[in-house]
């Protein structure tokens, strides 16, 4: 009660996934078996030989100590590396990079670091959560772009810096895009990093899918591969999704050096960076054997043609994503009344599948829900079967499934 009158909570509304999760744990309370594509938490588990040198690392009790909020020296060193091998960018591991824990703390400090209130930030809608209400508790008002990378988003770019008050300080771009898993290439980039530096625009560029992608998909590009890109851009990258370590908070933000000493400033006063151990272990990470990313993203390419497959014979059409471990898929068009909260909540009692509702990643996410690929290929199998029994049976019932969702589900 006391919380309502606090400046910043009175500004973040409903978490709308928590009624998702509220409904999901009541129902396994009750005995049943719920299919959960609903939360990104990847199941995967994390690498044998990143888990030995964890394990190494922490019996050693000098390195249970704290730790610098920068990141260890060798960590910084190891994503430079990773840089210069993956995208051909050469940054300098004392000036250019800062490991965070996870790519949202990163976002969420860099918005502190940046944000004076009333500063005008142009994020996508819809997207992740944090690119907006990390700016949103900084004291931000979000102006919103369209989620793709074509013309009309540049479009809205230009229409954004003419008629903001004031000027826009930054925008946020999302690629390979969560939650609807749009790619965007390096003309793309260009065009954008070109207008960030005729306007004096910050390009805060979120990678964190970089190397989820499937198919013929060309490896997703980072952004500081355009010329100039450094004078304007910081892009996060996470270990979470390409080693599959999402419990271990091990990120990066990269980029322009004053931006980044921005961002550390804020983190000295914040943390003292991630447990030494994780940072050794995430250093062996990106200087170990690829063979194991290689085998995340044929895991995550496999359970998409499954999902793809058994979910559109099931009668419910999924576009196949090129990227990330995301489906977006509309609504079937016979319960697209509903909306995607009460279409997701009807999904757990009557299919004992959860899905993420589109709405809770900004307001032009409706009529969409995220699915995520979390559960093995038998699973997604099961909840195709729970699917075609539940569209089939609504069907037969639209009127009072749409009329009356709540009533129904009293």
């Amino acid at each position: 009660m006391i919380a309502n009158d606090f400046h910043r909570i009175k500004r973040l509304p409903p978490y709308v996934f928590e009624q998702v999760n509220s409904l999901k744990a009541r129902a396994r309370a009750a005995g049943a078996d719920i299919v959960d594509l609903g939360m990104g938490n990847p199941d995967l588990p994390t690498p044998d030989h990143i888990v030995d040198k964890l394990v190494e690392t922490v019996r050693k009790p000098r390195t249970h100590r704290y730790s610098s909020s920068r990141g260890i020296q060798g960590l910084r060193r190891a994503q430079a590396r990773y840089y210069a091998d993956r995208f051909g960018v050469s940054l300098d591991p004392e000036t250019q990079i800062i490991a965070t824990l996870g790519s949202k703390e990163g976002f969420a400090n860099m918005a502190q670091a940046i944000t004076a209130p009333g500063d005008v930030i142009l994020a996508p809608n819809p997207t992740y959560p944090i690119h907006a209400f990390g700016f949103i508790m900084s004291g931000g008002v979000i102006r919103h772009l369209p989620a793709t990378a074509d013309e009309a988003c540049l479009r809205a770019l230009d229409r954004a810096m003419r008629h903001s008050v004031p000027k826009p300080l930054a925008c946020v771009l999302n690629y390979p895009s969560n939650p609807t898993a749009q790619l965007a290439d390096l003309d793309f980039y260009r065009e954008v990093v070109a207008f960030a530096r005729r306007h004096e625009l910050i390009l805060l560029s979120d990678l964190a899918y970089a190397e989820i992608y499937f198919d013929g998909t060309e490896p997703p590009p980072s952004i500081l591969q355009v010329e100039g890109a450094m004078d304007v851009a910081v892009e996060f990258t996470s270990l979470s999704k390409t080693f599959s370590m999402p419990g271990w908070r091990m990120g990066f933000a990269v980029g322009n050096e004053r931006l980044i000493a921005a961002l550390a400033r804020v983190k000295s006063y914040l943390d003292y960076g991630a447990f030494t151990p994780i940072q050794v272990a995430a250093t062996a990470a990106l200087n170990g054997p690829e063979d194991c990313v290689g085998e995340i993203r044929r895991i995550y390419q496999g359970r998409r043609d499954v999902l793809v497959d058994a979910f559109t014979r099931a009668g419910w059409p999924i576009p196949a994503p090129p990227a990330t471990m995301f489906a977006w898929a509309p609504i079937p068009d016979h319960l697209g009344e509903l909306g995607s909260l009460e279409f997701s909540k009807l999904l757990i009692e009557e299919a004992q599948v959860a899905v993420s509702p589109g709405i809770g990643f900004g307001e032009h996410g409706e009529g969409y829900v995220r699915i995520a690929l979390v559960e093995n290929e038998q699973r997604i199998r099961q909840a195709a079967r729970n699917l075609r029994r539940f569209l089939e049976n609504t069907k037969h019932s639209l009127h009072n499934v749409v009329a009356h969702p709540a009533t129904k589900r009293a």
